[in-house]
């Protein structure tokens, strides 16, 4: 039984899976995801992610992202000032901004990142397999 419920953060990829159904998310992340107890954040960086992506016609992914995490009970993640000094300060390890925002976010406010990149492995922040 555990005795603290996970923070997670969604991965952007991880986001669109997990609203698709997709097999690719695997059981375990699968399951915490969807545990009641669980803290589960999207961050406003992966919707703004998938909008450039979509503009693009890199990406297919929902056009109701904002009602569709909020069916699915997950917490909206707002940017703020101290996450965009944070995402400044990391070092280089990655360049996609969007990656390095939600590494800033997740040392900030304590979550574990639900994703299958791992170019997260360098920087200190907690990671789960998606």
């Amino acid at each position: 039984m555990r005795t603290t419920s996970l923070r997670l953060l969604l991965d952007t990829h991880t986001l669109i899976w997990v609203l698709a159904g997709d097999r690719a998310l695997g059981r375990e992340a699968r399951a915490e995801i969807e545990d009641p107890e669980a803290l589960v954040a999207v961050s406003a960086v992966s919707a703004w992610e998938i909008e450039i992506k979509r503009a693009i016609g890199k990406l297919d992914a929902p056009r109701d992202l904002p009602r569709r995490v909020a069916e699915a009970r997950f917490e909206p993640l707002s940017v703020t000032l101290e996450h965009g000094v944070a995402a400044g300060k990391l070092p280089l390890h990655h360049r996609d901004p969007f990656d390095r925002m939600l590494v800033a976010q997740a040392q900030l406010e304590g979550l574990t990142i639900v994703t299958s990149d791992p170019r997260f492995e360098p920087y200190a922040v907690a990671t789960m397999a998606a």
